[in-house]
């Protein structure tokens, strides 16, 4: 199983990076990536962490890909990232057949998934208060 991780730098400073051919069907994986989209990428570390899934680790593992290259692309800190973005897509099927009685045999279908996360900056929302004295 080969994975390739592609990293680029989007305009408006959004940081991508990609996950091809991950041998785990889409459906399984969508479970994972609704839970963290949207969400900062301290928190979405923190949900990764603790959560009981098999797709857990290579989306960790995919979050701090893009987080790196988002710091070497640019000064961005870790705390102020977020997720953009995360989106997962059909991969090619890997067709296999299994042997039943009389002769005949039934296919199975070993699905894989592409998985593709993009980070932007979020705007501090603290404003100077005016009103100080």
């Amino acid at each position: 199983m080969v994975i390739f991780i592609i990293a680029s730098l989007i305009k408006n400073h959004h940081m991508k990076a990609s996950l091809n051919n991950y041998r785990h069907a889409p459906r399984k994986v969508r479970l994972v990536t609704d839970l963290v989209k949207g969400k900062s990428v301290i928190q979405a570390e923190a949900m990764l962490n603790h959560l009981i899934k098999k797709a857990s680790l290579p989306i960790k593992k995919l979050l701090n890909s893009a987080v790196a290259n988002a710091s070497s692309a640019g000064s961005t800190i870790k705390e102020n990232l977020y997720i953009k973005s995360i989106t997962v897509d059909k991969g090619v099927v890997l067709k296999r057949w299994m042997p039943r009685a009389m002769g005949r045999a039934f296919p199975i279908h070993k699905h894989t998934s592409h998985v593709v996360i993009e980070l932007a900056t979020r705007e501090s929302s603290l404003k100077p208060n005016a009103s100080a004295k």
